[in-house]
Order: structure tokens, then C-alpha cells, then sequence
């Protein structure tokens, strides 16, 4: 086990306080298979800290990215609601920028193509870059060109060689947390852009996290959690200028940056955001501190509702084999003695265990077929659109979320 590190991988400042410390977990999305040795299974420790310097909040441990990312369980596509979301990101760029036949799009981690396959369906060019060789080969069979590669500066350089051009658009969409490099990654991104070019990065805000006390979304493949602040720090440091952001729901609350090599003013929205965190004191450490506390009793809540369900019988499962909701199952201590199943509708999961807690994965007709009393909804982010495939499918019982706090949806 390697020892905690110091100092921030963005700046090299010295790292500050705890923001979050979860324990030694198993990998989120290292799901194992049936025939797998559960016990043994690795675990690393699971601690966020902030930088005292350029405010990264970050984890202290780093897993290789390489063993994480190579083959990876994770398809976009299996999400309606996200593919809604990448359509309508698609059409506004499309129609801001003045994309067409003559223009480039590129998107990093561009994982199964469930994004560019709009830009192709429109005659736009494009190229993902996507590190997980198995989701790679799906978007290729879409009819997405698709190199297999994480971001670096050189991997960016063989890229424009490849297309013989930069990219007028970049995409990096929900990406920035699984990068170790940070550094190298912001390099790449400035690489990849053409003079005049825009890139477009999404990224759930720390302020929602904090807020909504979503700590399962802190896992080993987030290395990162993000604020403007931190994020326009780190791009500035390698010639990116943000100068428009736009607040999603998406992921539990996200904020889109625009960015370009040249400087441009500075939007309306951007000079909220910044006055916005300024307000609430992420520059200074107390804004960090309590986080943890605040986790402790979203996971006593959690695990008293759990244990008198059980003290009446009822029988309990789980929808969504999502890593966030393996963190929270195992921040929790709960096995497959507690819960039948989760359900999930990914061909890559279903059939194996989830990591840590090793309950099975299963179909969500086969979750249904076990009868069920309540489920437990793990990607809440997503809450609606589960509920209404389970009331469809007939499930009477009790849906829940855990997460800020226990809610019968």
C-alpha cells in the first residue's frame, strides 16, 4: 500500500485538510466475476484532502489509472436521460460554434460514442479518444472513429497529426475527475484546440457536492472534485482562459466551462460563479472542514432504516450498479447478506458482484422476479427515470434514495 501524498498534483503546494475520509474500500468499478476470490479482492484507502494553495480537492491515495481504465464496465449509452443530455449539448454547439461539413469536433474519454455519434449523424467530422479499449471497439462498431489512448500532450500531438488539423470544438465531459495527470491532461486539452477554438468541459461542482452531501461520488477513479476556482487555475497554468460556464442538473448539480487559448471576456454567468464561491469561503479552509461529520450521519441514518426494515421482514434490493452507490454500500458496511440483488440494465455488469460488497448484479426482470418489499435506488442522479421503469414494470413497493438523507420517492 503506497503512502498518502503530500502535495497537490495540480500546483505541488502542500496538501491541506481531510475534506472527506472514507476508509479502505475496494475499486468502485472493478466488478468482480462469479468464479473471482472475493477475499482477494484489493482495497486502498479512500481520503479526499484539499490543496492549501490552488483549493484541488483531491485523494491522497492514487490507484493506477492504467488497471482502472483498460477495461472498463462503464457504457454512457445505458442512460437515457444522458443521451437526451449529449443530444441537446450536440445541437446547441452545433448552432453556437457554426459547425459543419469543414469543422472538427473532438471529444476525450468519448467512452462508448454515445456523444460524437450525434456530430456524425450531422456530417460534422470528429474523433474520440477514449483509454478503455473495450468501450472503444463499441463506438467504433457505432460508426464513431475512435482512438484507443489516454490524453497527454503527445497522444493530443498524434491526434492532429492523424486529422491533419486542431479541433474547432474539444470535448471533455465528466472526465476531469479520473485524470492523475491533471497537468498533462490540461496540456493536452490546449494541444488539441484550434486558435479561435473552443473547449467545452463538464464537471460536477464541489458546491452541490458539499451541499448535497454527496459523498459517494468520491471513489478511487475520482482523483479530483472541482471548483471554478480550482479548475480556472489549473487550465490558466497552461493557456486555457474559461470565459462562459452554464449550471446543469446533471450528476447532481454541474457547471459547463468554456474555454479558449485566447482571452475573451468574461460572461455574466462566470462572474456569478466566482462571486458565488468567493461567498461561501472556498478559498479558506473552514469551508472544507465538517464535511465528515455531515457523512457520518447521512450513513447512521442509512443504516437504521436498513436494519429495522429488516427487523419486519422485508425483503431489500438495490437498483443501479453505479460506483457511486458502491461506495455508499460499502461506506455503509452493507453485504450481500442485506440486500437480494441490484439491478442493472449494463451486459457488461450483470452476472458479476460489486466490488466490496460483493452483492450479485443482476437484469432488473430478475430483480423484480425476487420479489422485492424496497429498493434502494443507488444513482439518485437519475432517480426519476428508474422510477418510472420500475412503476411501469409494475414494482409496487417501496423506492427510496439515501442520499442527503433517506427519501420514499
Amino acid at each position: 500500500m503506497t503512502a498518502p501524498a503530500l502535495t497537490c498534483r495540480a500546483c505541488g503546494a502542500p496538501l491541506g485538510p481531510v475534506f472527506c475520509d472514507l476508509g479502505t474500500m475496494a475499486v468502485a468499478n472493478s466488478y468482480l466475476p462469479p468464479e473471482a476470490d472475493a477475499g482477494a479482492e484489493p482495497r486502498f484507502p479512500l481520503c479526499a484532502r484539499v490543496c492549501s494553495a490552488c483549493r484541488m480537492v483531491q485523494l491522497d491515495h492514487v490507484v493506477d489509472a492504467a488497471g482502472i481504465f483498460s477495461d472498463y464496465a462503464y457504457f454512457s449509452s445505458a442512460s437515457a436521460s444522458w443521451l437526451a443530455h449529449a443530444q441537446r449539448f450536440c445541437a446547441l454547439m452545433t448552432d453556437r460554434l457554426g459547425l459543419g461539413p469543414q469543422s472538427l469536433v473532438i471529444e476525450v474519454a468519448s467512452n462508448d460514442g454515445y456523444l460524437l455519434r450525434n456530430f456524425v449523424a450531422a456530417g460534422v467530422p470528429c474523433l474520440g479518444i477514449e483509454p478503455a479499449a473495450n468501450v472503444a471497439a463499441t463506438a467504433r462498431a457505432a460508426g464513431v472513429p475512435t482512438e484507443v489512448a489516454f490524453l497527454t500532450p503527445e497522444t493530443a500531438t498524434k491526434s492532429i497529426a492523424t486529422q491533419g488539423r486542431q479541433a474547432d470544438l474539444v470535448v471533455a465531459n465528466n472526465v476531469l475527475a479520473h485524470v492523475p495527470d491533471i497537468n498533462g491532461f490540461a496540456a493536452g486539452l490546449a494541444t488539441l484546440v484550434a486558435p479561435g477554438g473552443v473547449v467545452s468541459i463538464e464537471a460536477p461542482h464541489l458546491l452541490s457536492l458539499v451541499d448535497g452531501v454527496q459523498f459517494d461520488t468520491i471513489y478511487h477513479e475520482h482523483y479530483a472534485y472541482w471548483s471554478a476556482l480550482a479548475l480556472e487555475r489549473l487550465l490558466a497554468r497552461h493557456g486555457l482562459n474559461v470565459f462562459d460556464v452554464e449550471t446543469l442538473p446533471t450528476h447532481g448539480g454541474s457547471i459547463r466551462y468554456l474555454a479558449a487559448r485566447e482571452a475573451r471576456p468574461a460572461t455574466a454567468a462566470l462572474l456569478a460563479l466566482r462571486a458565488k464561491e468567493a461567498n461561501r469561503g472556498l478559498d479558506k479552509d473552514a469551508f472544507y472542514q465538517g464535511f465528515d461529520a455531515r457523512v457520518r450521519k447521512v450513513l447512521q441514518n442509512f443504516r437504521a432504516w436498513a436494519a429495522a426494515q429488516q427487523d419486519m421482514g422485508r425483503k431489500l434490493a438495490a437498483y443501479g450498479a453505479a460506483a457511486k452507490g458502491n461506495t455508499f454500500l460499502n461506506a455503509a458496511g452493507i453485504g450481500a447478506d442485506a440486500f437480494l440483488a441490484v439491478a442493472d440494465r449494463s451486459p457488461a455488469k450483470v452476472g458479476r458482484r460489486l466490488p466490496g460488497s460483493h452483492i450479485p448484479v443482476v437484469t432488473p426482470e430478475a430483480l423484480l422476479a425476487l420479489a422485492p418489499d424496497e429498493i434502494l435506488i443507488l444513482p439518485w442522479n437519475i432517480a426519476p427515470e428508474i422510477v418510472a421503469q420500475l412503476r411501469g414494470a409494475g414494482f409496487t413497493g417501496g423506492l427510496w434514495t439515501a442520499v442527503p438523507e433517506m427519501r420514499r420517492l
